[in-house]
């Protein structure tokens, strides 16, 4: 008898294999179906059944569950297109008041992918020990295609710059772009002194000069802000932490609140408390006692005086 059909099913698809007469077997080739198979079954491969039938009528059939031929019976096809990943928060250049941020972040396959490998997981911070899914901290939920993913620093971060990184995988292997952003951490407010005016002073003159200087070592430069009885005196020049700003002073009892504001949004207040008071004092009454007074005497001037 000879060999009259041989077939090949894959993924509900079947091929006739052609007879090669140099190597005596059936051949095919065949377009990989487009989607992984790592989603198909437990075993992440397509199944692939052979029939073969003579010229009587006979017919064979293999598949993946055969004991023999089985393990040649199954197809693995892998995706080729990268996860992503996507840091949501800290941004970039962002500037947090706090030493123990939330790091979130985004893990992304594509449609019809293998799916995130979540134990591929490797977040650093400042390139130290790699954190993984399971680490206290770390919290992973499950949508539309991946991960959404978030952090929270299990030991206080440093004053100054920081640069977190993240790496992923697909369940194919694929690699994606490492993420990274780098942030500052500032959670000291910046330092302030008012050289001018100093507290409960009293003065004369409506015009005053608030001056002092101020720094802050992780989120220069600084903003001045000046307060005068509850009303912004407009833009404060800081020039390398030296301010200066002239305000005119209302009759009686001023308040005035100087504030310097740093880039994560810290800042530190000096209040002070200037009396403005240009009503002279005046006299009602003056006595000499006595009067006339004999030459080498002594007297008595007596004045009221009121203010």
């Amino acid at each position: 008898m000879a060999i009259s059909t041989v077939k090949a099913t894959i993924n509900g698809q079947t091929y006739d294999l052609s007879y090669n007469s140099t190597s005596g077997k059936y051949e095919k080739t065949v377009t990989a179906p487009a989607v992984t198979s790592y989603n198909v079954n437990a075993g992440h491969y397509y199944p692939v059944q052979i029939q073969a039938t003579d010229d009587a009528g006979n017919t064979v059939t293999k598949d993946d569950t055969d004991a023999t031929l089985g393990v040649n019976l199954k197809l693995n096809v892998k995706e080729t297109v990268k996860p992503t990943i996507t840091i949501t928060s800290p941004s970039a250049g962002a500037k947090l008041t706090t030493s123990t941020p939330t790091i979130s972040f985004q893990l992304r396959d594509e449609a019809n992918g293998s799916g995130i490998k979540i134990a591929s997981l490797a977040l650093k911070i400042d390139g130290g020990t790699a954190v993984g899914n399971a680490a206290p901290g770390m919290t992973c939920t499950q949508t539309t295609n991946g991960l959404d993913c978030a952090y929270v620093c299990q030991t206080a971060l440093a004053e100054g710059n920081h640069t977190i990184t993240a790496d992923i995988q697909d369940n194919d292997g694929n690699a994606a772009d490492a993420a990274s952003a780098t942030f500052t951490v500032d959670t000291v407010p910046p330092t302030l002194n008012v050289s001018n005016p100093a507290d409960g002073i009293k003065t004369n003159n409506a015009s005053l000069t608030v001056s002092g200087t101020t720094n802050d070592v992780t989120s220069n430069p600084v903003t001045v802000t000046i307060r005068l009885n509850g009303a912004d005196q407009g833009t404060v020049a800081v020039t390398s932490g030296n301010f200066s700003k002239a305000v005119t002073l209302a009759q009686g009892e001023n308040t005035i609140v100087v504030r310097s504001t740093d880039g994560a949004g810290k800042y530190s207040e000096v209040t002070r408390t200037v009396t403005l008071d240009t009503t002279p004092p005046t006299i009602s009454a003056v006595t000499i006692t006595p009067n006339p007074v004999s030459g080498g005497a002594t007297f008595t001037i007596t004045v009221t005086v009121r203010d």
